[in-house]
């Protein structure tokens, strides 16, 4: 459950709790799982997952009055999200498991690009046509003081333009929205790395289908992704090094000048287990944006925490 105790305006989600996880599973070891109800969404699950920034602040956004932590989200990988979604997963053989899954399709996502062929009534939002579908491979090992994870992934998206009632056919047009990636993460004793890499057509760039297509209704192409090394200290200090990068690039024939064009993110951390349940964190981040146009954003972030496990 997230209780949004920090939002203290109206804006945002304006302070209203949000359940995050509310699901069901059933199955056994011989035929797989089938999960029922809202989880982490099946492509960009491992990024996040295995981002050491997930138990800390990474990349922070503030505009428009919205001010949240995104760890890598945005510089290094797409918001996996919390979605709806009936999914399943075949047994572990010898390491080797698979999920395919239907997320819930979203209506008015809110991701507005301008007019339509210079129609200002026909200004539209976008919405997905069918529901999507998301999938992962991934194969996990272990041996000694060794062990590791590599995975496969993959999502598509029917979406549409436009939601005005005069709006033709041709104005209303379907496209499908498609990414894929590769991660592994692998530990030799008290070492650490994880890499991993996207490419999508349509999918946009941060948030799943922000900023996917121009005002003609053309795809944009963005793909990022991020390198990690930890090291546990013999205080059972986790030490990180992280950088990310995610890219968007213009449609064909497009000449939008403040669009974003890349998103970096370098972070140095510390996370320390005090206790079982009780984690200390501190961080260092430097988040640089740019534009199309040249435009350039910097800004540094340092932060203390903690958090617990119950």
């Amino acid at each position: 459950m997230q209780p949004n105790v920090s939002d203290n305006g109206s804006t945002g989600d304006g302070k209203t709790p949000l359940f995050r996880q509310s699901f069901i599973t059933f199955g056994d070891k011989t035929w797989g799982s089938v999960k029922l109800g809202k989880d982490i969404g099946i492509f960009a699950s491992d990024a996040i997952l295995n981002d050491m920034t997930l138990l800390g602040v990474g990349s922070n956004a503030n505009n428009s009055g919205v001010s949240t932590t995104l760890g890598g989200i945005g510089t290094g990988y797409i918001y996996a999200a919390w979605k709806g979604q009936i999914a399943y997963t075949t047994p572990n053989m010898n390491g080797f498991q698979a999920t395919v899954g239907i997320t819930n399709p979203n209506q008015g996502l809110n991701r507005a690009v301008g007019t339509l062929d210079g129609n200002t009534s026909l200004y539209g939002t976008l919405n997905q046509d069918r529901f999507g579908l998301e999938g992962k491979a991934s194969y996990s090992f272990s041996a000694d003081n060794f062990s590791g994870k590599l995975w496969v992934g993959g999502a598509s998206y029917k979406v549409k333009q436009g939601t005005a009632a005069n709006a033709t056919a041709a104005q209303l047009k379907e496209f499908t929205a498609s990414v894929a990636d590769i991660g592994a993460n692998i530990n030799a004793g008290n070492a650490g790395l994880t890499a991993y890499y996207y490419t999508g057509e349509g999918v946009g760039t941060t948030l799943l289908l922000g900023n996917g297509y121009d005002s003609a209704r053309g795809k944009r192409d963005s793909d990022g992704g991020y390198v990690q090394a930890t090291y546990i200290l013999p205080t059972k200090t986790k030490f990180g090094v992280a950088y990310g990068r995610s890219k968007l690039d213009l449609a064909s024939g497009e000449s939008t000048s403040d669009l974003v064009k890349e998103n970096e993110r370098m972070t140095v951390g510390l996370y320390h287990p005090l206790t079982k349940h009780l984690n200390l964190v501190a961080e260092w981040n430097d988040i640089e944006s740019k534009s199309h146009n040249g435009l350039k954003n910097q800004h540094n972030t340092g932060s203390l925490g903690a958090i617990l496990f119950f």
